[in-house]
C-alpha cells in the first residue's frame, strides 16, 4: 500500500525531525501512515557527508516509525522552483496520495527553506492537474492541505499541535543526525546547529508553543488556506 496520511517534503535530511518530528511520532502512534521525502542529501553541510546523512536519516526514520522515506537527490543549495524540480515532487505526491503535505517554513535563515516551501507548494498544485504528465504516468492527486512547519526564525503559527508525550521521541530522532548536532567528542567545525544552545532553542520553542495551548510541548504550523471549524464549541 502506497497511500500516506501525512507526507513531509523538505529540503534537507533532519528538517522534518526538527520541524515536525513530534507530530509525525504522534500520528504514527495513532495508527496513521506517515512518510518523509527529502529533496537533497545535505551535501553542502559543513559536517558529515551524504553517506552519513543517509544512514542518519534511516536511523531517525526507525525512531519515528515512518512508513516511507526517500530522497530525490536534488542539488543542495541549487534546486529551483522550476519544472525540472517541480515534476519529481508532483510525481511523489501522486505516488503516495497524502491527505496532508507538510513542508519547510515559508521564510527562514537558510535560503533553501523558503525556496523549498514555494517549490513544494507549487508542485502539490501541479500534481492535481490532469494535463501535467509525470515520469511514471501517475494519476493526478492533490493533498487536502499543505502546511509549513516553523524553523530557526520565529514565525507566528496559525495553529499549534500538542506533542506532549512525544518530545523525547522527537529529540531522539534529531540526535540520530549525530554528525550535525552537538557532540562534545566531535572535532568537526562548529556550525549554527552544532552548538548545545541550538537544541535548547528547539526545545524552548516547543515549550513556548505548548504553553500557548496549555500543553507541555507543541509544534506550530502555518497554513495556506483557511481552516474549517465545524462548531465554535469544539475547543482544543
Amino acid at each position: 500500500m502506497q497511500k500516506l496520511d501525512i507526507l513531509v517534503i523538505a529540503a534537507h535530511p533532519d528538517d522534518a525531525e526538527l520541524g515536525c518530528g513530534g507530530v509525525l511520532a504522534k500520528h504514527v502512534s495513532l495508527g496513521h501512515r506517515v512518510g518523509v521525502v527529502d529533496l537533497t542529501r545535505g551535501e553542502l553541510g559543513t559536517r558529515g557527508t551524504p553517506a552519513t546523512r543517509d544512514a542518519e536519516a534511516a536511523a531517525a526514520s526507525k525512531i519515528l516509525g515512518l512508513s516511507v522515506r526517500e530522497n530525490l537527490g536534488m542539488p543542495d543549495g541549487f534546486f529551483q522552483n522550476n519544472p525540472e524540480h517541480q515534476l519529481p515532487i508532483a510525481a511523489v505526491v501522486r505516488k503516495y496520495q497524502p491527505t496532508v503535505v507538510i513542508t519547510n517554513a515559508p521564510a527562514d535563515r537558510h535560503p533553501d527553506h523558503g525556496r523549498a516551501a514555494r517549490l513544494v507548494s507549487d508542485a502539490c498544485f501541479l500534481a492535481g492537474l490532469a494535463k501535467v504528465a509525470t515520469a511514471g504516468n501517475e494519476s493526478p492527486w492533490r493533498p487536502k492541505a499543505v502546511y509549513h512547519f516553523i524553523q530557526s526564525n520565529y514565525l507566528q503559527p496559525d495553529f499549534v499541535v500538542d506533542i506532549s508525550g512525544f518530545w523525547d521521541t522527537k529529540l531522539a530522532a534529531i540526535k540520530a543526525f549525530k554528525t550535525q548536532f552537538y557532540d562534545p567528542q566531535s572535532t568537526a567545525p562548529t556550525t549554527f546547529i552544532s552548538t548545545p544552545e541550538f537544541l535548547k532553542l528547539v526545545e524552548s520553542r516547543a515549550i513556548e508553543f505548548g504553553h500557548s495551548i496549555g500543553a507541555t510541548h507543541g509544534e506550530g504550523f502555518i497554513k495556506q488556506q483557511a481552516l474549517g471549524v465545524k462548531s465554535l464549541l469544539d475547543f482544543y
